[in-house]
């Protein structure tokens, strides 16, 4: 969910164990104040105006082994959890928010382990901001996985569906806008996908060249509303609306009113 900007916030994902005045004292040292644990091994913490954002993680990871960023940003707040959306909504209140849009993901476990990491959506490490989910098969995972790899970024999971914010963030650092690098992944993935990506002022839908992977979208005058069946946007919204499937090899871009406002 992508609210109004806040203070830079991280969220974290620590080890089972880890004394709380541990966890307190490790991240003063890196400039940040614990202020919310979720009983779950998640924790909230404010970033200081002196934390070194461009080293942030790797500090972290460091110096609490075994701990994994799930999100960081001013405008992004990533929840994610083994169990239903009932549980997700008992443990960190989701009904009580407010924000511009969001992203969510139900997950149907193929390939890989079944917690909270592997878990969507994910933040795409590194970039502030960001966070994709995606349904469906990027069967080039492991070719692009290793290219990354060598070049020194970290996995954290065995999913696929991660090497989409790790794609973003090397083109995006190669010198492309976010809009081209989405673009661009309709011929760097292969396999059948449909994928949404959102900053805090644009929510984008990409599906594969062959449409393999159903998307169906929603737009009027108050909302935008993207699913990958029609029956979840009936069931969330009512009937007045007409729900259409974007052709395959399309992306769709919407801006928020606030990007909107500043483009003005």
């Amino acid at each position: 969910m992508f609210g109004p900007p806040a203070e830079w916030h991280v969220r974290l994902s620590v080890v089972a164990g880890l004394e709380p005045e541990i966890l307190a004292t490790e991240l003063r040292a890196l400039g940040a104040t614990s202020v919310r644990d979720y009983s779950n091994g998640v924790h909230d913490a404010l970033l200081s105006s002196g934390a070194d954002l461009s080293t942030l993680e790797e500090q972290i990871e460091r110096r609490l082994p075994g701990t994994e960023i799930v999100c960081l940003g001013r405008w992004l707040n990533l929840f994610k959890q083994v169990g239903s959306p009932n549980q997700l909504e008992a443990t960190y209140g989701i009904s009580t928010l407010s924000g511009t849009h969001g992203i969510g993901h139900t997950r149907l476990s193929t390939e890989s382990r079944v917690d909270l990491s592997h878990s969507q959506p994910f933040w795409a490490h590194g970039v502030p901001d960001l966070a994709t989910v995606h349904n469906g098969h990027i069967t080039n995972y492991h070719k692009l996985r290793r290219r990354y790899e060598q070049r020194g970024y970290r996995f954290h999971t065995e999913n696929d569906s991660e090497v989409i914010g790790i794609y973003l963030r090397d083109r995006m650092a190669a010198g492309m806008s976010l809009l081209d690098a989405l673009r661009s992944s309709l011929d760097d993935f292969d396999g059948s996908f449909s994928y949404l990506a959102a900053t805090e002022d644009c929510l984008v839908y990409v599906r594969d060249r062959f449409g393999f992977k159903p998307l169906v979208v929603a737009e009027t005058e108050d909302f935008v509303a993207i699913a990958t069946e029609e029956i979840a946007l009936r069931q969330a919204l009512g009937r007045d609306f007409v729900a259409r499937e974007p052709a395959p090899g399309t992306i769709g871009v919407w801006q928020t009113p606030a990007a909107l406002g500043a483009a003005t």
